[in-house]
């Protein structure tokens, strides 16, 4: 039995929302934490140096770095090893520039196969959403009948018990972003 299965069915049910919610959240964590364990020593090492540079103490090591090597070179009384225009410097800097943008792409494309990740989950988790309001306004409209109660005034009803077909809805996405284009151009060109 798959991992996930055995952990649904160990749950005992939810007695609140923050129960309920607790769990989602516990859930989301888990995958996060399995995510994380599929990241290999390169990626560690990307997110590591990504993260470092991404904070406050990085620009601060910068900044004493830089005064320090500007001081050392144009006022104290010692050999300068860099003098003004300070080309050491800049060559330092710039390969410093080339690896940390090379970790931070590093970075940013482990991310993106993440956030691709959550979104094809999101979309899985919408049309199963979708799949069982469709299936239950169809139970409704069986349990209405048999109660007699009066459904066919709401013209919405029938429309929402349809199925949603993702093919069309991508295809109405791509039309509504083509005229808006068009639009904007047409503005454009006036």
């Amino acid at each position: 039995m798959p991992r996930h299965t055995r952990q649904h069915e160990n749950r005992r049910p939810p007695g609140s929302v923050e129960e309920l919610t607790a769990q989602n959240v516990k859930s989301i964590a888990e995958l996060e934490r399995a995510e994380r364990r599929t990241h290999t020593a390169t990626d560690r090492v990307a997110g590591s140096i990504t993260r470092f540079c991404g904070s406050m103490a990085f620009v601060w090591l910068h900044v004493m770095w830089f005064t320090g090597w500007i001081v050392w070179n144009t006022v104290l009384p010692v050999p300068h090893l860099d003098p003004f225009p300070f080309s050491f410097l800049t060559l330092v800097v710039s390969l410093e520039a080339i690896f940390l943008s090379t970790f931070i792409m590093i970075a940013e494309n482990r991310q993106e196969r993440i956030d691709e990740r959550r979104s094809h989950l999101d979309l899985q988790i919408n049309l199963l959403s979708e799949q069982e309001n469709t299936k239950m306004l169809k139970l409704l409209e069986r349990i209405a009948r048999k109660v007699g109660a009066e459904w066919r005034d709401d013209p919405d009803i029938a429309v929402l018990e349809q199925a949603t077909r993702p093919e069309e809805l991508a295809h109405q996405i791509d039309e509504s972003e083509k005229e808006a284009e068009r639009e904007e151009k047409g503005r454009r060109g006036k």
